[in-house]
């Protein structure tokens, strides 16, 4: 992996000093004050004049300027907060929040690679061996009986026969949890997702990473609980940061990728792991532990959730390390909320599909699951190889099995200018605001190295980045210019 000597935290934004932001407001009859400043906030957001990362005014000199008092602002604040346009960090000030549900799927395209060399969707490789393997799945089940798994509509957390195979496969990720214990689901984002709507209610803090998925953050707009990124090194989540954020109370949930994180690809060790567990049983805090990378990974480490068991939700699923396109994820969680996570699943989907739940299971079973997890394991560090090879020192964290990479952006470019650049020259790459859970700008970019690419394509589109950071950006953008 590559180390840095400082935590990887976001550039910081303390020292910037509030918007000049001077809302009308328009209080229509019968509306309070703060209803309607509430509504000039999120009307400032939606229209732009409130860009993402602005520092608002203080309550005091916001309640000055309109004539309000400093209650009035603090209660629209609070709201604006609550509806997820804006974030409070104490100490700091408060925040516009960046709300990426409507923008990360323009920001990771999905085109054919004779369009573009497509960098900016984090999936596992797809060689000749999946393909092989898609279609000797397919040709069996057709010509076999599927009663047992296309007639059912019941048990809504899954077969019983899928969620033994489960048990199995979660074994070799460190997890004994007993059957009742597991649901299948339509993937990891399904399980993250029925895992904070079983402890998270509107209003509640949830921490994470100040880096981390997107989906995470969607998830915060969707079930409207605060959001909250906290500062990480090479191992993740600073331990001190936990504990003093846990320690001022109000948390309640951690939601946190342990093993080669998206973006950064950091991997917590044991020690990390355990001091995070013994921080959240401390404070009482669920900890929702997202494991989709965690087979990539052949040394024993410890699963946060065995050391939480009244605390602890287990999240993998087989889509980024076995096959793309099988979207089967398994969700380990407490034993009081077995009951209630299946009734969430069955509101939400009525169950996790019974038929790749099948593909996965024989494919566990046959091993046919583990040989392609070591193709992509071995295919990781292929192409982890090509990346620093041709991109070298512009990497600023990764680690040798994991699907991505985050590269710095120079000093000399813009993050928007650059990936504008990029997309001019057909590479697609994502840049940070999709990933930014705290207060501060990502200043980075990730690139993903999976995907249906082969070694040449990939060589190609890496130089391409290579060769744009190392030029001088235009004096004006001239794509822009009709």
């Amino acid at each position: 992996m590559r180390r840095q000597a400082n935590p990887l935290n976001l550039v910081p934004i303390t020292a910037t000093k509030p918007v000049a932001w001077q809302p009308h407001l328009s209080k229509q009859k019968g509306e309070t004050k703060h209803a309607a400043l509430t509504e000039r906030i999120i009307a400032d957001i939606d229209a732009g004049v409130l860009k993402p990362m602005d520092r608002m005014p203080t309550h005091r000199d916001l309640a000055r300027e309109l004539g309000l008092s400093v209650q009035t602002v603090s209660l629209s604040y609070k709201e604006a907060e609550r509806l997820g346009y804006l974030s409070g960090e104490i100490g700091r000030g408060t925040f516009v929040k960046t709300r990426v549900t409507d923008r990360a799927g323009r920001m990771m395209l999905d085109h054919s690679a004779n369009e573009v060399l497509d960098l900016s969707i984090i999936r596992g490789v797809y060689l000749d061996a999946h393909e092989a393997a898609s279609r000797e799945i397919l040709r069996e089940l057709s010509e076999g009986d599927n009663a047992s798994f296309m007639r059912p509509c019941r048990p809504i957390a899954g077969l019983d026969r899928h969620r033994e195979t489960a048990r199995i496969w979660l074994r070799t990720l460190g997890v004994a949890a007993g059957v009742e214990r597991i649901l299948l689901t339509n993937g990891a984002a399904h399980a993250i997702f029925l895992a904070l709507s079983c402890i998270v209610r509107s209003g509640d803090v949830v921490l994470t990473e100040n880096l981390t998925d997107h989906g995470i953050i969607g998830l915060s707009n969707i079930l409207g609980f605060s959001l909250k990124g906290l500062p990480t090194d090479n191992e993740g989540i600073l331990p001190d940061a936990l504990e003093a954020v846990c320690a001022a109370g109000g948390v309640r949930a951690l939601v946190l990728i342990p093993t080669l994180n998206n973006p950064t690809g950091h991997v917590a060790g044991a020690g990390r792991r355990c001091e995070i567990a013994a921080i959240a049983a401390r404070h009482g805090v669920f900890v929702i532990e997202d494991e989709v990378y965690r087979p990539m990974i052949e040394e024993p480490l410890p699963s946060i959730t065995e050391m939480l068991p009244d605390l602890g939700f287990f999240v993998t699923s087989f889509t980024k390390v076995v096959l793309t396109g099988l979207r089967v994820g398994y969700l380990v969680v407490p034993p009081a909320y077995s009951i209630r996570a299946a009734s969430i699943l069955r509101v939400s989907s009525w169950s996790g599909t019974y038929l790749t739940g099948e593909i996965a299971t024989r494919w566990v079973e046959n091993g046919t699951a583990q040989r392609l997890l070591e193709i992509q394991r071995d295919e990781a560090q292929v192409r982890q190889n090509i990346a620093t090879e041709i991109l070298g020192d512009h990497i600023a964290s990764t680690h040798p099995l994991s699907l991505c990479a985050w590269l710095k952006v120079p000093p000399h470019w813009s993050e928007e200018g650059l990936v504008r650049s990029l997309t001019n020259q057909k590479v697609a790459v994502t840049p940070s605001e999709p990933f930014i859970a705290g207060p501060g700008h990502g200043g980075g970019i990730r690139i993903c190295l999976g995907g249906r690419l082969n070694h040449a394509s990939l060589a190609k589109a890496l130089t391409t980045v290579r060769q744009a950071f190392e030029q001088l950006p235009p004096v004006f953008d001239v794509g822009s210019i009709g």
